[in-house]
């Protein structure tokens, strides 16, 4: 599992690469949250926030893997901090819903929908806080640009769940079971 968490770490940091600026805030539109949703629909909760924190420690650590190649303390503690820590609460609501509920496209929706409402609970009001906005021009700046984005994200994101995780998870299982028959062959 920890190949596969180091691989969606890394889907996390191309996703924050493909960033557009864009003039009315310091918001950028981006991609990393899409491969958030994908690591939380994939990996479930636990996994997916192994993968975040690494994504989220290696910025810390001033490696260039937040949005535009940023990095480092001022950019967690910037005007978008508030998304970068949202990024665990998407990852983990959505792996655990999707984890606790039956696999479907409508779960996949719920999941993700709920998962994109806690990244947007943490990001704006930190957003607001941190540049002195107002409510207005916190949403103007930090969520209305992303809406139409954000359903494209959750409506690609719930249909690859749907066609990959089920093959996903028999890739995992059979290099579980070949792992465990190499362990018992040793023995």
């Amino acid at each position: 599992m920890t190949v596969y968490c180091a691989l969606f770490t890394a889907f996390i940091i191309v996703g924050a690469y493909i960033s557009i600026p864009i003039p009315i805030g310091p918001v950028p539109i981006v991609l990393s949250d899409f491969f958030v949703m994908l690591t939380g629909l994939f990996l479930g909760w636990k996994h997916g926030l192994v993968s975040v924190a690494l994504y989220f420690i290696l910025g810390a650590l001033g490696l260039p893997v937040f949005a535009g190649g940023r990095a480092g303390l001022a950019v967690i503690f910037g005007p978008t901090g508030g998304f970068l820590f949202g990024n665990f609460l998407m990852v983990s609501s959505i792996g655990f819903i999707a984890g606790k509920m039956k696999p479907s496209i409508i779960t996949f929706i719920i999941a993700l929908i709920t998962g994109n409402f806690l990244l947007y609970l943490a990001g704006l009001p930190w957003l607001k806080t941190v540049t002195g906005m107002s409510w207005a021009a916190a949403l103007a700046a930090g969520l209305f640009p992303f809406m139409a984005g954000m359903v494209i994200k959750i409506i690609a994101a719930a249909a690859l769940g749907r066609v990959l995780l089920p093959r996903f998870r028999q890739m995992q299982a059979s290099a579980s079971a070949s792992a465990d028959r190499e362990n018992n062959e040793g023995e």
